[in-house]
């Protein structure tokens, strides 16, 4: 009886205390094998428990020193105690050890971004949106690094493409709307972008800031 499995099954359908059950069974009866302290970790992970999710996925590695989904379950509990550094680092080994997933390079770039280190981020937001195109938080993500970084053309082409897939794209509507405001003259579109994001969104409290510090600006001309 493979009792991974039947925990992954339980997992998927939100039977906690058996996907537990099963996983320490795998332990029990496979005690260095990585694959069951993974299991368990995610199972605590998925709960919110980072305290009893993590040693698992300690243990994993000392099994399994190439364990990348183990480094990838430690990077997210790091990421989510915004200890962003290690979270890269972590990210970047999973990465390293074959979790090639969109998420993975968009999580390492978010740690960076997060970090303060938006020029090393860039590349990692970029490989993710080429591996995950119509991910639109994703292609967010990527687009306001790009602003942040003033390669504006780049960037308002990223907001473009949301707002092509999903018209109600609060967010995208602010961020394109503040690059036509701070890269162009093109003050009605920044004007309507940002109306659109507050009308979209009315506790988007930025995106109405800006466009009235924009028509106070107009009005005084």
């Amino acid at each position: 009886m493979n009792y991974n499995e039947i925990g992954i099954t339980a997992l998927q359908d939100g039977e906690y205390e058996k996907a537990v059950e099963s996983f320490v069974k795998a332990i029990e009866g496979d005690p260095e094998n990585a694959v069951g302290y993974i299991n368990l970790g995610n199972v605590f992970a998925s709960l919110g428990d980072a305290e009893k999710a993590e040693p698992f996925f300690q243990k994993a590695i000392t099994f399994d020193a190439e364990a990348g989904t183990a480094f990838y379950g430690l990077a997210n509990l790091y990421y989510n105690k915004e200890r962003y550094e290690e979270a890269a680092k972590l990210y970047e080994t999973a990465i390293r050890h074959g979790v090639e997933e969109a998420d993975a390079y968009f999580m390492l770039g978010k740690s960076l971004e997060r970090a303060g280190k938006e020029k090393l981020a860039l590349p990692y937001l970029q490989r993710a949106a080429e591996l995950a195109p119509d991910d639109l938080e994703i292609r967010l993500s990527y687009g306001i690094v790009l602003a942040n970084m003033e390669l504006f053309t780049e960037a308002g082409a990223e907001f473009r493409f949301i707002i092509e897939q999903d018209e109600e794209n609060a967010d995208a509507h602010y961020n394109l709307g503040f690059l036509y405001a701070v890269s162009t003259e093109q003050k009605q579109d920044a004007l309507a972008h940002l109306e659109k994001a507050f009308t979209i969104d009315p506790e988007h409290v930025q995106a109405r800031y800006i466009y009235d510090m924009i028509q106070l600006g107009e009005n005084e001309k």
